[in-house]
Protein backbone atom coordinates (compact mmCIF):
# COMPACT_ATOMS: atom_id res chain seq x y z
CA UNK A 1 0.00 0.00 0.00
CA UNK A 2 2.97 2.40 0.79
CA UNK A 3 4.28 2.15 -2.26
CA UNK A 4 0.93 2.42 -4.18
CA UNK A 5 0.07 5.37 -2.24
CA UNK A 6 3.82 7.19 -4.23
CA UNK A 7 2.97 5.42 -7.74
CA UNK A 8 -0.73 6.24 -8.16
CA UNK A 9 -0.57 9.78 -7.29
CA UNK A 10 2.72 10.79 -9.10
CA UNK A 11 1.05 8.74 -12.16
CA UNK A 12 -2.27 10.71 -11.93
CA UNK A 13 -0.09 14.01 -11.65
CA UNK A 14 1.93 12.97 -14.72
CA UNK A 15 -1.52 12.22 -16.96
CA UNK A 16 -2.19 15.73 -15.79
CA UNK A 17 -5.09 15.29 -13.00
CA UNK A 18 -5.44 18.52 -10.72
CA UNK A 19 -4.13 18.63 -7.13
CA UNK A 20 -7.58 18.32 -6.39
CA UNK A 21 -7.94 14.67 -8.09
CA UNK A 22 -4.80 13.82 -6.21
CA UNK A 23 -6.09 14.46 -3.30
CA UNK A 24 -9.19 12.42 -3.44
CA UNK A 25 -7.47 9.51 -4.80
CA UNK A 26 -4.80 9.54 -1.71
CA UNK A 27 -7.88 10.04 0.76
CA UNK A 28 -9.36 6.83 -1.14
CA UNK A 29 -7.00 4.43 0.57
CA UNK A 30 -7.81 5.08 4.19
CA UNK A 31 -11.73 5.91 2.91
CA UNK A 32 -12.24 2.17 2.85
CA UNK A 33 -10.97 1.01 6.54
CA UNK A 34 -13.36 3.51 8.06
CA UNK A 35 -16.26 1.65 6.45
CA UNK A 36 -14.73 -1.96 6.73
CA UNK A 37 -12.69 -1.66 9.94
CA UNK A 38 -15.61 -2.86 12.28
CA UNK A 39 -16.94 -6.04 9.87
CA UNK A 40 -13.63 -6.86 9.23
CA UNK A 41 -12.80 -6.73 12.78
CA UNK A 42 -16.34 -8.79 13.81
CA UNK A 43 -14.81 -11.41 10.95
CA UNK A 44 -11.73 -11.98 12.58
CA UNK A 45 -13.30 -12.49 15.96
CA UNK A 46 -15.37 -15.00 14.30
CA UNK A 47 -13.14 -16.83 11.67
CA UNK A 48 -9.52 -16.21 13.24
CA UNK A 49 -6.19 -15.46 11.52
CA UNK A 50 -5.60 -17.32 8.03
CA UNK A 51 -9.21 -16.87 6.22
CA UNK A 52 -9.14 -12.67 6.72
CA UNK A 53 -5.64 -12.46 5.63
CA UNK A 54 -6.21 -14.71 2.94
CA UNK A 55 -9.04 -12.52 1.53
CA UNK A 56 -7.03 -9.80 2.20
CA UNK A 57 -4.17 -10.99 0.10
CA UNK A 58 -6.86 -11.87 -2.67
CA UNK A 59 -8.25 -8.03 -3.02
CA UNK A 60 -5.06 -6.29 -2.26
CA UNK A 61 -3.30 -8.25 -5.30
CA UNK A 62 -5.87 -7.86 -7.46
CA UNK A 63 -6.00 -4.55 -6.94
CA UNK A 64 -2.62 -3.31 -8.13
CA UNK A 65 -3.25 -5.92 -10.99
CA UNK A 66 -5.99 -4.06 -11.93
CA UNK A 67 -4.17 -0.91 -12.45
CA UNK A 68 -1.45 -2.69 -14.36
CA UNK A 69 -4.02 -3.65 -16.80
CA UNK A 70 -5.75 -0.59 -16.85
CA UNK A 71 -3.63 2.31 -15.79
CA UNK A 72 -5.87 5.17 -16.06
CA UNK A 73 -7.37 7.61 -13.17
CA UNK A 74 -10.77 5.63 -12.10
CA UNK A 75 -9.03 1.93 -11.91
CA UNK A 76 -6.51 4.33 -9.66
CA UNK A 77 -9.07 5.15 -7.53
CA UNK A 78 -10.33 1.51 -7.47
CA UNK A 79 -6.87 0.21 -6.62
CA UNK A 80 -6.38 2.36 -3.73
CA UNK A 81 -10.04 1.54 -2.04
CA UNK A 82 -8.92 -2.07 -3.07
CA UNK A 83 -5.19 -2.24 -1.72
CA UNK A 84 -6.44 0.41 1.45
CA UNK A 85 -9.32 -1.75 2.38
CA UNK A 86 -7.23 -5.10 2.48
CA UNK A 87 -4.57 -3.86 4.78
CA UNK A 88 -6.75 -2.60 7.34
CA UNK A 89 -8.41 -5.91 7.22
CA UNK A 90 -5.19 -7.91 7.59
CA UNK A 91 -3.60 -5.34 9.76
CA UNK A 92 -6.50 -6.28 12.22
CA UNK A 93 -6.25 -9.99 11.93
CA UNK A 94 -2.84 -9.96 12.16
CA UNK A 95 -3.03 -7.92 15.62
CA UNK A 96 -5.97 -9.48 17.09
CA UNK A 97 -3.44 -13.06 16.64
CA UNK A 98 -0.44 -11.46 17.93
CA UNK A 99 -2.36 -10.19 21.13
CA UNK A 100 -4.12 -13.28 21.63
CA UNK A 101 -0.52 -14.98 21.59
CA UNK A 102 1.21 -13.22 24.28
CA UNK A 103 1.59 -15.29 27.47
CA UNK A 104 1.73 -11.89 29.72
CA UNK A 105 1.60 -7.96 29.79
CA UNK A 106 5.68 -7.62 28.97
CA UNK A 107 5.69 -10.40 26.36
CA UNK A 108 2.28 -8.52 24.86
CA UNK A 109 4.64 -5.07 24.79
CA UNK A 110 7.40 -6.92 23.16
CA UNK A 111 5.44 -8.43 20.54
CA UNK A 112 3.72 -5.33 19.64
CA UNK A 113 7.15 -3.62 19.70
CA UNK A 114 8.07 -6.14 17.01
CA UNK A 115 4.84 -5.91 14.99
CA UNK A 116 4.74 -2.38 14.57
CA UNK A 117 8.43 -2.62 12.73
CA UNK A 118 6.67 -3.71 10.17
CA UNK A 119 5.02 -0.67 9.21
CA UNK A 120 7.80 1.80 9.81
CA UNK A 121 9.93 -0.12 7.21
CA UNK A 122 6.85 -0.20 4.76
CA UNK A 123 6.49 3.67 5.13
CA UNK A 124 10.28 3.64 4.10
CA UNK A 125 11.03 0.54 1.96
CA UNK A 126 7.63 0.97 -0.29
CA UNK A 127 8.10 4.52 -1.62
CA UNK A 128 11.65 3.53 -2.46
CA UNK A 129 11.01 0.57 -4.02
CA UNK A 130 8.05 2.36 -6.39
CA UNK A 131 10.54 5.21 -7.38
CA UNK A 132 13.23 2.89 -8.64
CA UNK A 133 10.93 0.85 -10.33
CA UNK A 134 8.99 3.94 -12.21
CA UNK A 135 12.24 5.24 -13.02
CA UNK A 136 13.72 2.06 -14.30
CA UNK A 137 10.55 -0.11 -16.31
CA UNK A 138 7.21 2.70 -16.08
CA UNK A 139 4.48 2.62 -14.21
CA UNK A 140 3.16 -0.43 -15.44
CA UNK A 141 5.97 -2.48 -14.19
CA UNK A 142 5.47 -1.05 -10.88
CA UNK A 143 2.34 -1.96 -10.45
CA UNK A 144 3.09 -5.37 -11.31
CA UNK A 145 5.32 -5.77 -8.94
CA UNK A 146 3.83 -4.49 -6.16
CA UNK A 147 0.85 -7.08 -6.62
CA UNK A 148 3.28 -9.97 -6.18
CA UNK A 149 4.43 -8.48 -2.54
CA UNK A 150 1.10 -9.35 -0.69
CA UNK A 151 1.52 -12.86 -2.39
CA UNK A 152 4.75 -12.82 -0.23
CA UNK A 153 3.00 -11.98 2.51
CA UNK A 154 1.00 -15.40 2.22
CA UNK A 155 3.76 -16.99 1.69
CA UNK A 156 5.38 -16.63 5.08
CA UNK A 157 1.63 -17.07 7.19
CA UNK A 158 0.40 -19.82 5.41
CA UNK A 159 1.09 -22.38 7.92
CA UNK A 160 0.70 -20.32 11.00
CA UNK A 161 -1.00 -21.97 13.93
CA UNK A 162 -4.73 -21.13 14.31
CA UNK A 163 -5.15 -20.21 17.95
CA UNK A 164 -8.09 -21.92 19.52
CA UNK A 165 -11.42 -20.11 19.53
CA UNK A 166 -12.42 -18.04 22.63
CA UNK A 167 -14.73 -19.94 24.78
CA UNK A 168 -17.92 -17.88 25.22
CA UNK A 169 -19.14 -18.35 28.71
CA UNK A 170 -23.07 -19.78 28.81
CA UNK A 171 -25.12 -16.58 29.26
CA UNK A 172 -22.52 -14.15 28.16
CA UNK A 173 -23.96 -11.98 25.50
CA UNK A 174 -22.13 -10.58 22.68
CA UNK A 175 -23.61 -7.17 22.77
CA UNK A 176 -23.20 -4.00 20.47
CA UNK A 177 -20.00 -2.77 18.83
CA UNK A 178 -20.88 0.49 20.47
CA UNK A 179 -21.05 -0.85 23.77
CA UNK A 180 -17.19 -0.65 23.92
CA UNK A 181 -17.33 3.35 23.92
CA UNK A 182 -19.52 3.17 27.04
CA UNK A 183 -16.36 2.23 28.59
CA UNK A 184 -14.21 5.19 29.78
CA UNK A 185 -10.86 3.37 28.83
CA UNK A 186 -11.58 2.70 25.58
CA UNK A 187 -12.75 6.06 25.27
CA UNK A 188 -9.94 7.73 26.38
CA UNK A 189 -7.54 5.17 24.35
CA UNK A 190 -9.45 6.30 20.84
CA UNK A 191 -8.88 9.79 21.89
CA UNK A 192 -5.28 9.94 22.64
CA UNK A 193 -4.97 7.12 19.76
CA UNK A 194 -6.58 10.07 17.01
CA UNK A 195 -4.93 12.68 19.26
CA UNK A 196 -1.03 10.95 18.07
CA UNK A 197 -2.27 9.81 14.74
CA UNK A 198 -3.59 13.33 13.99
CA UNK A 199 0.08 14.40 14.84
CA UNK A 200 1.62 11.83 12.11
CA UNK A 201 -0.56 13.57 10.01
CA UNK A 202 0.12 17.14 10.36
CA UNK A 203 4.11 16.19 10.29
CA UNK A 204 3.13 14.79 6.67
CA UNK A 205 1.45 17.26 5.55
CA UNK A 206 2.92 20.29 6.60
CA UNK A 207 6.69 20.42 6.43
CA UNK A 208 6.62 19.78 2.88
CA UNK A 209 4.81 22.92 3.02
CA UNK A 210 7.01 24.66 5.59
CA UNK A 211 10.10 23.38 3.57
CA UNK A 212 8.66 25.43 0.24
CA UNK A 213 8.29 28.39 2.38
CA UNK A 214 11.82 27.87 3.59
CA UNK A 215 13.06 27.58 -0.23
CA UNK A 216 14.83 23.88 0.81
CA UNK A 217 15.01 21.55 -1.94
CA UNK A 218 12.70 18.80 -2.25
CA UNK A 219 15.73 16.02 -1.91
CA UNK A 220 16.45 17.69 1.77
CA UNK A 221 12.40 17.79 2.42
CA UNK A 222 12.40 13.91 1.05
CA UNK A 223 15.22 13.54 3.94
CA UNK A 224 13.45 15.11 6.26
CA UNK A 225 10.65 12.84 6.24
CA UNK A 226 13.10 9.96 5.73
CA UNK A 227 14.51 11.19 9.22
CA UNK A 228 11.24 11.07 10.81
CA UNK A 229 10.53 6.97 9.29
CA UNK A 230 13.85 5.55 10.28
CA UNK A 231 13.67 7.13 13.93
CA UNK A 232 10.35 5.48 13.92
CA UNK A 233 11.43 2.16 12.94
CA UNK A 234 14.86 2.60 15.23
CA UNK A 235 12.79 3.19 18.58
CA UNK A 236 10.34 0.04 17.83
CA UNK A 237 13.60 -1.73 17.34
CA UNK A 238 14.72 -0.90 21.02
CA UNK A 239 11.34 -1.07 22.37
CA UNK A 240 11.32 -5.16 22.46
CA UNK A 241 14.39 -5.16 24.77
CA UNK A 242 12.81 -2.22 27.33
CA UNK A 243 9.22 -3.80 27.15
CA UNK A 244 9.48 -5.51 30.53
CA UNK A 245 10.34 -2.07 32.44
CA UNK A 246 7.97 0.13 30.70
CA UNK A 247 4.67 0.84 31.61
CA UNK A 248 2.45 2.20 28.56
CA UNK A 249 0.69 5.14 30.10
CA UNK A 250 4.03 6.43 31.33
CA UNK A 251 5.36 6.15 27.85
CA UNK A 252 2.21 7.32 25.53
CA UNK A 253 2.05 10.21 28.24
CA UNK A 254 5.45 10.98 27.69
CA UNK A 255 5.69 10.86 23.95
CA UNK A 256 2.14 13.06 23.72
CA UNK A 257 4.26 16.35 26.09
CA UNK A 258 7.80 15.19 23.72
CA UNK A 259 5.27 15.83 20.35
CA UNK A 260 3.81 18.63 22.24
CA UNK A 261 7.31 20.67 22.77
CA UNK A 262 8.69 19.48 19.31
CA UNK A 263 5.43 21.08 17.59
CA UNK A 264 6.17 24.47 19.46
CA UNK A 265 9.37 24.96 18.56
CA UNK A 266 9.18 22.86 14.78
CA UNK A 267 8.29 25.90 12.79
CA UNK A 268 10.69 28.14 14.30
CA UNK A 269 13.60 26.05 12.65
CA UNK A 270 14.95 27.72 9.34
CA UNK A 271 17.01 25.34 8.04
CA UNK A 272 16.74 21.55 6.92
CA UNK A 273 19.16 20.77 9.38
CA UNK A 274 17.38 22.09 12.37
CA UNK A 275 14.16 20.72 10.45
CA UNK A 276 15.85 17.40 10.12
CA UNK A 277 16.73 16.90 13.58
CA UNK A 278 12.54 18.07 14.88
CA UNK A 279 11.63 15.52 12.40
CA UNK A 280 14.26 12.67 14.15
CA UNK A 281 13.28 13.29 17.08
CA UNK A 282 10.03 13.25 16.99
CA UNK A 283 9.98 10.42 14.94
CA UNK A 284 10.66 8.86 18.14
CA UNK A 285 7.92 10.38 20.25
CA UNK A 286 5.50 8.93 17.57
CA UNK A 287 7.44 5.87 16.82
CA UNK A 288 7.15 4.57 20.44
CA UNK A 289 3.43 4.69 20.96
CA UNK A 290 1.81 1.83 18.57
CA UNK A 291 3.00 -0.73 20.58
CA UNK A 292 1.82 0.58 23.84
CA UNK A 293 -1.53 1.71 22.61
CA UNK A 294 -1.79 -1.81 20.97
CA UNK A 295 -1.03 -3.54 24.45
CA UNK A 296 -2.87 -1.52 26.35
CA UNK A 297 -6.19 -1.59 24.11
CA UNK A 298 -5.72 -5.88 24.57
CA UNK A 299 -5.93 -5.69 28.24
CA UNK A 300 -8.79 -3.24 28.77
CA UNK A 301 -11.20 -5.45 26.28
CA UNK A 302 -12.51 -8.44 26.61
CA UNK A 303 -10.80 -11.87 24.70
CA UNK A 304 -13.55 -12.30 22.39
CA UNK A 305 -14.30 -9.12 21.11
CA UNK A 306 -10.43 -7.62 20.77
CA UNK A 307 -11.34 -7.75 16.46
CA UNK A 308 -14.18 -5.71 17.11
CA UNK A 309 -11.92 -3.33 19.44
CA UNK A 310 -9.22 -3.12 16.62
CA UNK A 311 -11.40 -2.28 13.77
CA UNK A 312 -12.97 0.41 16.37
CA UNK A 313 -9.76 2.31 16.46
CA UNK A 314 -8.60 1.51 12.95
CA UNK A 315 -11.75 3.37 11.98
CA UNK A 316 -11.50 6.30 14.56
CA UNK A 317 -7.60 6.80 13.05
CA UNK A 318 -8.21 6.12 9.08
CA UNK A 319 -11.68 8.75 9.62
CA UNK A 320 -8.93 11.19 10.56
CA UNK A 321 -6.59 10.63 7.49
CA UNK A 322 -9.52 11.15 5.16
CA UNK A 323 -10.43 14.33 7.03
CA UNK A 324 -7.39 15.86 8.61
CA UNK A 325 -5.24 16.55 5.34
CA UNK A 326 -8.62 18.72 4.47
CA UNK A 327 -8.45 20.94 7.67
CA UNK A 328 -4.73 21.03 7.61
CA UNK A 329 -5.07 22.59 4.16
CA UNK A 330 -7.71 24.85 4.95
CA UNK A 331 -6.27 26.37 8.13
CA UNK A 332 -2.71 26.51 6.86
CA UNK A 333 -3.79 28.49 3.51
CA UNK A 334 -6.09 30.85 6.08
CA UNK A 335 -3.90 31.11 9.12
CA UNK A 336 -0.58 29.88 8.45
CA UNK A 337 1.06 26.56 8.16
CA UNK A 338 2.59 27.84 11.85
CA UNK A 339 -0.54 27.94 13.24
CA UNK A 340 -1.73 24.63 12.45
CA UNK A 341 1.59 22.66 14.45
CA UNK A 342 0.74 25.38 17.42
CA UNK A 343 -2.69 24.47 17.66
CA UNK A 344 -2.34 20.60 17.32
CA UNK A 345 0.58 20.62 19.69
CA UNK A 346 -1.44 22.62 22.53
CA UNK A 347 -4.21 19.47 21.91
CA UNK A 348 -1.38 16.64 22.28
CA UNK A 349 -0.11 18.30 25.45
CA UNK A 350 -3.88 18.77 26.75
CA UNK A 351 -4.44 14.90 25.86
CA UNK A 352 -1.65 14.07 27.87
CA UNK A 353 -3.83 13.78 30.50
CA UNK A 354 -5.85 11.58 29.35
CA UNK A 355 -2.90 9.57 28.97
CA UNK A 356 -1.91 8.90 31.91
CA UNK A 357 -5.16 7.95 32.98
CA UNK A 358 -4.86 4.92 30.83
CA UNK A 359 -3.56 2.70 33.68
CA UNK A 360 -5.50 -0.44 33.41
CA UNK A 361 -6.66 -1.22 36.96
CA UNK A 362 -4.90 -4.21 39.30
CA UNK A 363 -1.16 -3.22 37.33
CA UNK A 364 1.60 -3.47 40.46
CA UNK A 365 3.96 -0.32 39.75
CA UNK A 366 7.10 -0.79 38.23
CA UNK A 367 10.30 -2.09 40.11
CA UNK A 368 11.66 1.02 42.25
CA UNK A 369 8.27 2.94 41.52
CA UNK A 370 5.47 3.70 44.70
Amino acid sequence: MAGMRMAAPLMALREGYSALAVGLLLSLFALTQVFLALPAGRYADRKGFKRPVGLAVLVASSGAALAFVFPVFPVLCLSALMTGGSVGAASISLQRHVGRSAQDTAQLKSMFSWLSIGPALANFVGPLAAGILIDQGGFRLTFLCLACFPLLTWAWVRHTLELPPVVVQPGDKKGRTWDLLREPMMRRLLVVNWLLSSCWDVHTFVVPVLGHERGISASSIGAILGGFALAATAVRVVLPFLAAHLREWVVVSGAMLCTAVLFAVYPLMQTAWAMGVCSALLGLSLGSVQPMIMSTLHQITPEARHGEALGMRLMAINASSVLMPMLFGSAGAALGVSLVFWTVGTAVALGARSAWRLRPPNVPPAPGQP
